[in-house]
């Protein structure tokens, strides 16, 4: 009996959802408003979020309980001939692959790293730092990635941080490490260099023109890769220790969304579901065949997830750029040929500046850009650029954050809306509230994005309050991501990225916070007071202005800015540089006494014309 009033129900439910689905459908000369209430009545009856639509049966994922590696592997099982990455020419196989990882994990264990060990790995896009990345995982331990421009204080802030005992660099940082040293616990410095795992040939060229210059002077904590190697045998039954999928597995470090340094903890699953999400939102595009052009760097989520595991998930192969830079873009698109480009807008500037034959990008069939918005008028012209030169593709804008393991929106291959950052990715819930609330706020009603899902980080590193002001439990029974960021939602669920709650300036698609800036440069001993603003840069977007007020009694002769010069570069990481420098007796305040920064950005918004 029960039964049946339950079936009753439910198909009551079916058909007013129904019927109120088709008066939407033929809604077309309704106000958008009506439309709009329909829709949300719909969303709040089935408990449906709007934008289900667009994948059909694939809302939902079986997530396996599997390691970032095993996943790998998984793939390397089902493709092991395809090749897993290029590197300067050299192409590695899947099944090769899992060998090299294999045997660096088994050298790992005899160095002494252990389960639940942080291991640090400061390096550009290279195969021995993606070698390491997996071994790590695959024996249990975290790996902590940092930028290899970062200053010396930052490299010993996040070794600390992280009670980080191992590292591995690239030579050209070698010498910074062993700077700080003693002031953390580092028992061993891997050093490796750009010209690990080339082919002889390269190996030989790079050695002559470049390597030879890097000399070395080696002390007991440290030990070459190559050297390293020999410490460990390959045997094709190692098998690594097991972890859940919900065990800490990488920790990227990030302004977070309140501005601070932060390490932002994430799990096997972040990773491993990002990597499915994506796979079945490229899914009409993706292929075993394919090849991506990896030019985001590793100690990014956006590059490591995005551009490194999910091709590795797919059986793609990654084609690794140690050293990009926007001048180079067009020269790698002729040699390489990739199917996909994952990209920042200045990545999307470049191409526009390319040489390319009529057919010069028929192989391309995937253009995904995050890192900042675009506009229609600049989306419209890379596409028009891309169906000029022979391809299909469209560029597709996204939207993430490092606490989202890098993505968790995407605009549908098949429709695009101006200005928006796409739809929630699969298994990813997004909703927008009335900032200061947890309420939410209506279809197209600007408010605080919040996001829960799987790839959600685990926490802030050793910084519980921090973490419980952006993770924060809702009446629903969920934890929500809180972004900082403020954006609406359509009512077919299409989000729109508006602003940062808090200031920001993003560079070539890296986060820069000005108060964290300010804070290092305000510790110079020339320096009295300075404030940091962001200024337009022909291919970063943005760039770092600072003004400066020089303490009593100095003056900005070229001998002191010089020092400052150096001291910034010396103490920031290097895209966050200062640009320009400006030189005043004072700073405009606000009533409350602080820099009044607000009317600075305006001062360089009329000088630019704007």
């Amino acid at each position: 009996m029960f039964d049946k009033i339950i079936d009753l129900i439910s198909n009551g439910v079916s058909k007013t959802v129904n019927g109120l689905s088709h008066v939407v459908s033929k809604a077309a000369d309704y106000r958008p408003r009506y439309i709009s209430r329909l829709n949300q009545l719909i969303y709040k009856i089935t408990n449906r979020p709007p934008w289900y639509k667009y994948y059909g049966d694939n809302n939902e994922i079986d997530y396996p309980d599997l390691s970032i590696y095993e996943l790998v592997e998984k793939t390397s099982l089902t493709y092991p001939h395809n090749f897993a990455y290029e590197y300067y020419g050299k192409k590695v196989t899947y099944k090769e692959f899992i060998i090299k990882i294999k045997k660096t994990a088994s050298a790992l264990v005899e160095l002494g790293i252990k389960p639940g060990d942080r291991v640090t790995i400061c390096m550009p896009n290279t195969p021995v730092a993606i070698i390491t990345f997996y071994a790590l995982n695959m024996i249990g331990a975290t790996a902590c990635m940092i930028h290899p421009l970062s200053s010396k204080n930052e490299i010993e802030f996040y070794l600390n941080e992280a009670n980080s005992k191992y590292i591995l660099t690239i030579d050209l940082v070698y010498d910074k490490i062993m700077d700080v040293v003693e002031n953390t616990k580092l028992k061993k410095i891997i050093v490796s260099s750009i010209s690990d795992d080339m082919s002889k040939f390269k190996y030989a060229l790079y050695w002559f023109f470049s390597g030879r210059k890097n000399k070395i002077v080696k002390n007991e904590k440290a030990i070459f890769y190559r050297e390293l190697l020999e410490l460990g045998a390959y045997d094709k039954d190692f098998k690594g220790v097991k972890r859940s999928k919900d065990d800490e597995a990488v920790i990227l470090y990030s302004g977070g969304t309140t501005g601070s340094p932060k390490g932002i903890v994430l799990t096997n699953l972040c990773f491993n579901a990002l990597v499915m999400q994506l796979q079945l939102a490229v899914a009409d595009v993706a292929k075993p065949s394919d090849s991506v052009l990896a030019v985001l760097p590793i100690f990014h989520g956006f590059g490591l997830a995005v551009s490194i595991h999910t091709p590795l998930y797919i059986g793609a192969k990654v084609i690794l750029v140690p050293d990009f830079s926007p001048r180079k873009f067009g020269s790698l698109i002729k040699k390489y040929n990739p199917s996909y480009i994952i990209g920042v807008p200045t990545l999307y500037e470049a191409l526009l500046k390319t040489k390319l034959g009529r057919f010069g990008l028929s192989h391309l069939t995937c253009a995904i850009c995050g890192g900042d918005t675009l506009t229609p008028e600049f989306k419209k012209e890379v596409d028009d650029f891309l169906e000029k030169h022979g391809s299909k593709a469209k560029v597709r804008c996204g939207y993430g954050l490092t606490e989202s393991t890098g993505a968790c929106a995407l605009n549908p291959s098949k429709e695009y809306r101006d200005n928006s950052v796409g739809i929630p990715l699969p298994s990813m819930n997004f909703k927008i509230i009335k900032i200061g609330s947890t309420e939410e706020a209506d279809f197209m009603e600007d408010g605080e994005i919040c996001i829960s899902g799987p790839t959600v980080m685990k926490e802030y590193l050793n910084n519980p309050e921090e973490t419980k002001k952006v993770l924060i439990l809702h009446a629903d029974g969920k934890y929500w991501l809180h972004t900082g960021d403020v954006g609406c939602m359509d009512s077919d669920g299409f989000v729109y990225f508006k602003q940062r709650l808090k200031r920001m300036i993003v560079s070539s698609g890296y986060n820069i916070y000005p108060s964290y800036v300010e804070e290092i440069i305000s510790e110079n001993e020339y320096v009295d007071t300075c404030c940091v603003v962001g200024i337009p840069h022909e291919y970063k977007k943005q760039a770092v202005k600072v003004y400066i007020v020089l303490k009593d009694g100095i003056k900005p002769t070229g001998n002191i800015k010089r020092e400052i010069k150096k001291y910034c570069e010396d103490n920031l990481v290097r895209y966050s540089w200062p640009y320009e420098y400006e030189y005043r007796d004072s700073l405009p305040k606000t009533l409350v006494g602080k820099v009044a920064y607000r009317e600075l950005q305006d001062e360089e918004k009329k000088k630019n014309g704007n």
